[in-house]
């Protein structure tokens, strides 16, 4: 089947919830990947962040290969060892004492939202808890983790929401304070925000907000669905703050590919639930958690971190170069493989041009490019995009002279 015929086909069948671009990917090798017509792309998105070991590497493939051939689902009615030796490497390296495997990032939201109230629930005996979310947040999009995203736009079409939510500025620990009632049960940000333009928050502010949850016996959720699992350098970006969550949100590059995502508490938030406060039917299978245990093994095995902390700080050079060379770069953010670009302009034209030189960019926010490279990217590909960059903005800034 030729693209055009792939293309035409799925736009039929597949409901219209994404602006797709008109390229049929195929396969994929290291950090590239290639369409149905053979045309080789260089990938600065990693699947929004989730293939941080690139792709077709060998030891993780022969992994899933090894646990499709024994078991792949029982239901959690039963235990199965790979969910254990997952269990194991995730509350060792997050530092939480229990987790609950989900199916996906939006999911683990879902459930930390449960568990935050539950254990209000329990503390107070009344259900009318409340939960403070940071503007521009994105925490995904079914109804809970909507609920606390701080876009109005992705929230207003689809309310009434769950109620008890408050947003408050990213940033301004301040304005987090004010927001405090006694009804306040959780605090939930993201330690970097991804979708809303690539933000680290500052080591004040986390430092602050999470002295004002213990000071008022108020959990703190941190969601590192993006900025977790090596991004930023350390396993979980909140390393970097000295502190530690009471519950913690993980999905993207935890299972590199397979759907999964997880939360995980402290034993005292943890023991709020209870048999039959929460459930999932896929997730934790044999099948994703073998993946999770795999991609721990080979973080540690690949020195992945090393080469983030390298040759993240290469990136941000290369960038920071760029921005000074551009009129039209605003200013640039983040830290590790997770940073951003902000333009004068919005950039969905530079991304479709970058497309069709073959680079692979997106966006985070209408005018800021997001770069989210697979965890294994070398300097030599980071220059590689740095040219081919300097040339699409060339070539766009040209063709908005001539108009």
């Amino acid at each position: 089947m030729d693209s055009t015929e792939c293309r035409n086909r799925a736009e039929q069948v597949l409901m219209h919830t994404y602006a797709r671009y008109p390229v049929v990917l195929e396969r994929g090798e290291g950090v590239y990947l290639y369409d149905t017509e053979g045309k080789k792309y260089l990938d600065f998105s990693a699947g929004i962040g989730v293939f941080a070991l690139g792709y077709h590497n060998a030891e993780y493939n022969d992994a899933l290969k090894a646990q499709i051939d024994k078991l792949l689902h029982t239901s959690n009615l039963y235990y199965n060892e790979p969910a254990l030796f997952a269990a194991e490497a995730f509350t060792k390296a997050s530092g939480m004492d229990r987790v609950f495997f989900t199916n996906s990032g939006t999911e683990a939201v879902e459930g930390a939202i449960k568990l935050a109230r539950k254990y209000y629930y329990k503390r107070h005996g009344a259900a009318d808890s409340e939960i403070i979310a940071m503007e521009h947040s994105f925490h995904g999009r079914s109804m809970g983790a909507l609920s606390v995203t701080g876009k109005k736009s992705y929230r207003e079409a689809f309310e009434p929401l769950i109620g008890g939510v408050r947003f408050a500025d990213f940033n301004d620990l301040s304005d987090v304070a004010s927001k405090i009632t006694e009804k306040t049960a959780a605090i939930i940000l993201e330690t970097v925000q991804g979708e809303g333009g690539v933000y680290p928050a500052t080591k004040e502010f986390l430092s602050g907000v999470a002295a004002l949850c213990k000071e008022k016996d108020i959990l703190l959720i941190l969601d590192e669905v993006q900025c977790g699992m090596g991004r930023t350098g350390t396993l979980f970006a909140y390393e970097q703050y000295g502190v530690l969550p009471d519950i913690l949100v993980s999905a993207k590059a935890l299972g590199c590919g397979v759907p999964v995502g997880a939360f995980a508490a402290r034993e005292e938030v943890a023991a709020a639930f209870e048999p039959g406060d929460h459930g999932t039917t896929y997730g934790g299978n044999p099948f994703v958690t073998a993946a999770v245990g795999k991609v721990f093994e080979l973080f540690e095995a690949q020195n992945v971190l090393g080469n983030v902390k390298e040759n993240g700080a290469y990136l941000y050079e290369k960038l920071e170069q760029l921005a000074k060379e551009c009129d039209a770069v605003v200013e640039h953010r983040g830290i590790g493989f997770m940073q951003g670009l902000e333009f004068s302009y919005p950039v969905g034209d530079i991304i479709k041009k970058a497309l069709s030189n073959g680079l692979i960019l997106i966006s985070a926010g209408p005018n800021t490019l997001r770069f989210l490279p697979p965890l294994i990217m070398q300097k030599e590909q980071i220059d590689e995009m740095a040219e081919l960059l300097k040339k699409c903005i060339s070539e766009f800034s040209q063709k908005t002279v001539d108009r």
